[in-house]
């Protein structure tokens, strides 16, 4: 079952038209959740994100879109799928309505709410596997406001994906167009050198993640490690002990190989052991 505007449709009969704006223009913007057994996980960071983005794309924002409507909006959906009492990847989406060319003809906001289950509720990382990265090259993200929000243009996200099919890859690193590593594919990018752990600043155009926003606070209140948000040179990757790459749906997925270079584990694993504990207690 789909959510449009409120109202719960099946998902083989629902569908946007064609002037939807989200569809014509990429007029849209979009948050992914992670449902455990009906509870939104950092769910005010998530809508606060949303609110902001909005805001910056000049999206009039309804009166309705509270945070405890939106909510129930989300566990309606996923309770409809039958999934309350397990693990769901939900994907919020929100446009700027139908018609218009560039300019919107009246200024509209619709919602659509799609769901799906996850196998696993608690984050974790399998004792025995490789995930192979490279450097996808092909094109750049551009540094900057717009490349740190989660709208529908993701055409370089999904270019990159093809590429690291083609090429056996897990996933791929992008860089912006100051040749600065600024995130992975499908998250966030930390890097560790010995008892420091850096990510690239916003300025350099990577997402504004809402588990980058997690780690970097586990990172700062643990005495043994120091957080640096700094830019990354791709020479940076053959020089560090360990790269692993965070989203909400993934929690951290440490990266094994990049080209000729191995990697450790043993910073990501100890913050994966707070992150559920975190989760646990919410």
């Amino acid at each position: 079952m789909l959510n449009l505007n409120g109202t719960l449709v099946n998902t083989a009969t629902g569908q946007l038209s064609i002037n939807n704006r989200g569809y014509a223009f990429g007029d849209a913007l979009f948050e992914t959740l992670k449902v455990l057994d009906a509870n939104i996980l950092f769910w005010e960071d998530h809508y606060f994100r949303l609110m902001a983005s909005m805001r910056i794309l000049r999206m009039e924002i309804p009166m309705n879109f509270t945070m405890e409507f939106l909510e129930q909006e989300i566990l309606k959906t996923v309770e409809a799928n039958g999934l309350s009492s397990q693990a769901a990847r939900v994907k919020l989406t929100v446009d700027r309505g139908e018609g218009g060319k560039y300019k919107p003809l009246e200024q509209v906001v619709n919602y659509n709410i799609a769901v799906e289950a996850l196998d696993a509720p608690m984050y974790g990382i399998a004792d025995h596997f490789n995930y192979t990265i490279d450097l996808y090259k092909d094109f750049f993200v551009a540094p900057g406001l717009l490349s740190t929000l989660k709208t529908n243009n993701k055409i370089t996200n999904v270019l990159g994906s093809i590429y690291a099919q083609d090429h056996q890859l897990d996933n791929c690193l992008l860089l912006n167009t100051n040749k600065q590593v600024v995130e992975a594919l499908n998250g966030n990018l930390f890097l560790v050198k010995g008892q420091t752990v850096k990510t690239p600043p916003l300025a350099d155009g990577c997402l504004k993640g809402i588990m980058r926003g997690q780690i970097m606070d586990f990172i700062t209140k643990d005495a043994h490690l120091e957080l640096e948000e700094a830019s990354i040179s791709p020479f940076e990757l053959q020089q560090a002990d360990e790269l692993f790459i965070t989203n909400v749906i993934t929690g951290i997925q440490p990266i094994t190989n990049y080209r000729k270079k191995s990697y450790t584990q043993e910073v990501s694993r100890a913050l994966l052991t707070k992150l559920n504990a975190k989760i646990r207690l919410a």
